[in-house]
């Protein structure tokens, strides 16, 4: 019999209508006492990430029936970035992921639940759905919806903006495009690379929110519906032992996190979304908590964007154990996980189990060896991290790029400003050609008060697959990038445009100098020409007198209350 301090008894005792509500949607009489879990995961026809997660919240409500207790499934579709670009739907995705965690409240406190399974796939799901357990403080277990497969010759996702930008420029034809559109995703799950969608499922394993090695699984795996029923299970001992995601989750945890996410060469998104979650967790992180996690951290797996291998091979590898194990002298490994132990004996009983074995064997079929796929720590991709924030007086509160992903060429240059409004003007210009060796194409107004922060990933992708302009430019903007997206991008310029902020007051013909090894972005020269910090200032503030106050980009609807209450990029643009 369950503990009759549970919170769904409590509300039994004084909503006497519960139970008749429960058995009209089919409970039995015998379920009403049980510890109830909410199943919520952001199932749907919406794309790939999406599609399939229907199967694993039937599995996860098995796992809670078979430990004890009722499952009820509940349901926040998300929407698809990829489905969102080109058009100014991207708009609506940042948001997305706040209006996911408010629903993530909504549901558990109008009718409270002892406990949660929470599953997403994507880039926004999964964000949306661990703020929503920070928020609420459920006890809870996360099911990272796993990766698919990749295409004919590795064919992944994020290839076709380089073919988009191809066939606009003549380079291919239609039906080479076509067969690279028809065959890029061949089964459900994450796309196959390590981009927002990738990165976040390694990040709620990382956090300790989701069962020990289900990171990153092959979608279309059994190993992925047992993971589902497992966390089932585990979400009603959880909600027996009173333990709670804030009892689990801490400082410690994020700082975990930040460091796998430095050893993967994570999503610069994470950088909006770890923080916001902490934010819900009550806890804070900032920029220069990345900072000073990446700085000197050991970047060791070769995955796309800034690797060879499609994001599937990250399990074969040894998933996210297997890259824990490698940097286990810099984690905190006395933090609680879900299953109740340290994140420390979680990685032992995963070393006494057949996981690693499993893994071996997926090597074996496909012909790689795990140092293919993994670095050791020795012997690493690269030691100075995969993220730099950079500050200045163009981006005061900082901005953020993945030099990793960013030629060295690019490490150090002085630039020319060509600022434009809009992405599109942006984009326009790099395809016909109106952008030269030498320039700083500044993208601005696309901060979350601009425009609710799309990702720019059509312009990053225009520019990277340019032979030419791929090493001798530089993309600067208060909007952000896809997970996709690698070469010489900067976003999360803050303060952005829309606030005012520095970016705002840029004007063609300024000197822009990019400086990644001293973690500089500044404007050091007007209509080309150097001059000292004092003048640029009173430049600037003179510019600042005729900045014309920014209109709202929408005047009603759930961007108009998004981009009023948004935070700044740096700070995880989440409402408040």
């Amino acid at each position: 019999m369950p503990d009759k301090a549970l919170i769904s008894e409590q509300v039994r005792k004084i909503a006497p209508e519960m139970d008749p509500l429960r058995l009209g949607i089919g409970w039995a009489a015998e379920d009403l006492a049980k510890p109830k879990i909410i199943i919520e995961s952001t199932f749907g026809d919406s794309h790939p990430g999406s599609s399939h997660l229907l199967a694993l919240s039937d599995a996860a409500a098995a796992g809670a029936a078979a430990e004890g207790g009722r499952g009820a499934r509940y349901y926040v579709t998300d929407i698809c970035d990829g489905q969102a670009q080109g058009h100014d739907g991207i708009n609506y995705s940042l948001a997305s992921r706040d209006m996911i965690a408010n629903m993530v409240e909504i549901h558990n406190n109008a009718t409270p639940f002892d406990a949660g399974v929470f599953i997403a796939s994507c880039d926004k799901g999964l964000p949306g759905l661990l703020m929503g357990i920070g928020r609420t403080d459920l006890p809870s277990v996360v099911v990272p919806g796993g990766v698919m497969a990749a295409g004919p010759d590795l064919l992944t996702l994020e290839m076709i903006g380089k073919y988009n930008a191809q066939f606009e420029r003549g380079e291919i034809t239609g039906e080479e495009f076509d067969f690279y559109k028809h065959n890029a995703c061949p089964t459900c799950g994450a796309c196959s690379f390590m981009g927002t969608a990738c990165t976040m499922q390694v990040m709620a394993e990382a956090l300790g929110l989701a069962l020990p090695g289900t990171a990153l699984l092959p979608a279309v795996s059994s190993d992925l519906l047992e993971a589902a029923e497992n966390a089932g299970k585990a979400a009603v001992r959880l909600a027996l032992s009173g333990k709670k995601a804030r009892d689990i989750v801490t400082l410690e945890s994020f700082e975990n996190a930040i460091m796998v996410h430095a050893a993967i060469s994570g999503s610069t998104n994470a950088i909006l979304h770890l923080p916001a979650i902490a934010h819900e967790f009550g806890i804070s992180i900032d920029a220069d908590t990345f900072e000073r996690l990446h700085h000197g951290a050991h970047y060791l797996l070769n995955v796309r964007p800034a690797g060879f291998w499609p994001a599937e091979y990250v399990y074969y590898a040894g998933g996210v154990p297997a890259i824990m194990e490698e940097i286990r002298h810099l984690l905190h490994l006395d933090v609680m996980t879900v299953t109740g132990k340290t994140l420390g004996e979680n990685l032992e009983d995963i070393r006494n189990s057949d996981y690693y074995g499993i893994c071996e064997e997926w090597r074996k079929r496909k012909g790689v060896s795990k140092e293919d796929i993994l670095r050791p720590y020795d012997n690493p991709i690269r030691t100075d991290g995969t993220i730099a924030i950079l500050q200045g007086n163009l981006a005061p509160e900082g901005a953020v790029v993945k030099h990793s992903a960013v030629p060295e060429e690019m490490f150090h240059a002085v630039l020319k400003a060509r600022p434009f409004n809009s992405e599109e003007e942006a984009i326009a210009a790099v395809l016909s050609h109106r952008i030269n060796p030498g320039d700083a194409v500044i993208v601005r107004y696309e901060g979350p008060k601009g425009s609710g922060m799309p990702e720019l990933f059509y312009t990053t992708e225009a520019i990277s697959s340019d032979p030419e302009l791929g090493s001798s430019i530089a993309l600067i903007t208060d909007g952000r990038f896809s997970g996709a997206s690698k070469g010489p991008a900067i976003g999360h310029v803050s303060p952005e445009a829309a606030s005012g902020g520095p970016i705002a007051l840029i004007e063609e013909g300024d000197l822009i100098e990019l400086d990644i090894a001293a973690r500089k972005l500044q404007i050091i020269g007007i209509d080309g020409k150097r001059l000292d910090e004092e003048t640029i200032n009173e430049i600037l503030s003179e510019r600042r007198t005729h900045l014309k106050p920014f209109t709202p980009k929408y005047p009603g609807g759930v961007l108009r209350f998004y981009s009023e209450h948004a935070v700044s990029p740096m700070k995880g643009g989440y409402m408040e």
